[in-house]
């Protein structure tokens, strides 16, 4: 096989749930962010295995993606469109009974009008100032946004991965301001909010990067592993350079693997010089430039030569990769490219 093996680990994620399940307070719901293809790996799959957990509720970017998540749950489940319902999406949401959290005034005229009694919620800006209705304009709109029966007032935290940020307790009383009294059930915290304890947890909890293993969530089971084929092996002697640039020089007799993967994969340039793969417990250097579809590793400590080596796995995460790519996992994450062969472990298999 000439491309990676990206190897995701259902059972895995659908622990991570129950543990975020179990972290949220009496009483809430927990919901699963299938954003962004469930952040690379694949949502369809990862939404059957939520739901096979317990997941009811789900979050996803936009209304495209949950046509492709009602597809892969069938009707019940409910899924909840986080850019809200735009222009062009009525038929669609309708259609397959999506939920959208209304951004703006214009929104909630758009979908009032055109879907008269379907399930809508309100995002609501507590000071990201990035998406939702901020506070005079909720106030302008509550009145008879509340009269049409919402089933969710939600907002997110813009600091929740750093406890002690002032932000946190900020966004905490704005949101008790603009919600308390409602009625309305009420959503504040994803991950790393459901980490900050109950008082930021509501009715609802919404994990997303925790359930793949991530940061902020620690406790976290790992998710992904990625093993890359060894197309060539060369030595290369003192003073011979490696890769574009001359990226790296050879000061000693080394044996060079060059190894099937590179940005057109999602392993970011950032990793040139400085990054790690695994020939099982033992660590090789990646060496030279990451290019388009390849990447260069010093074995030259090795007894053999492998067949594959792993960039990710029991002893590098995604966030291990991110910081030496100078970046955060998510953006590991949700680039694993699409060459890669998709390898799904569920049910102790």
């Amino acid at each position: 096989m000439a491309t990676g093996t990206l190897t995701i680990d259902l059972d895995a994620i659908a622990a991570n749930w129950r543990a975020l399940d179990k972290a949220s307070a009496s009483g809430v719901q927990t919901a699963g962010v299938v954003k962004a293809d469930a952040y690379g790996l694949g949502a369809g799959r990862v939404a059957r295995a939520l739901a096979r957990a317990g997941a009811r509720r789900f979050f996803v970017a936009a209304s495209e993606e949950g046509a492709a998540v009602r597809q892969a749950l069938g009707p019940g489940p409910q899924i909840c469109i986080l850019s809200g319902h735009m222009a062009g999406d009525t038929e669609m949401i309708g259609d397959l009974d999506l939920t959208p959290m209304l951004n703006s005034l214009e929104q909630v005229t758009r979908h009032l009008e055109s879907l008269p009694g379907h399930a809508f919620g309100v995002q609501l800006d507590t000071g990201m100032n990035r998406l939702g209705m901020e506070e005079a304009e909720w106030e302008a709109a509550a009145p008879f946004v509340l009269d049409a029966g919402p089933e969710l007032l939600m907002s997110h935290l813009a600091c929740a991965d750093e406890p002690d940020h002032p932000m946190n307790e900020a966004q905490l009383a704005a949101f008790h301001a603009m919600t308390d009294g409602t009625g309305v059930p009420r959503s504040l915290a994803a991950t790393g909010g459901i980490l900050l304890g109950p008082r930021y947890h509501f009715d609802l909890t919404r994990p997303g990067i925790g359930l793949y293993g991530g940061r902020p969530y620690e406790g976290a089971l790992r998710v992904v592993s990625l093993s890359l084929p060894v197309i060539q092996t060369r030595e290369v002697g003192p003073g011979e350079f490696v890769g574009y640039s001359c990226g790296w020089e050879a000061e000693a007799p080394s044996l060079v693997a060059t190894v099937q993967g590179g940005y057109a994969d999602g392993l970011l340039r950032g990793l040139s010089n400085n990054a790690v793969l695994w020939d099982g417990d033992t660590p090789c250097p990646l060496i030279g430039r990451v290019s388009m579809d390849l990447i260069t590793v010093d074995i030259s400590h090795l007894a053999e030569v492998p067949r594959h080596l792993d960039i990710l796995g029991p002893h590098q995460g995604p966030d291990d990769l991110a910081d030496a790519a100078g970046t955060i996992g998510y953006e590991m994450l949700t680039g694993l490219g699409a060459r890669y062969g998709r390898r799904y472990l569920e049910g102790g298999a």
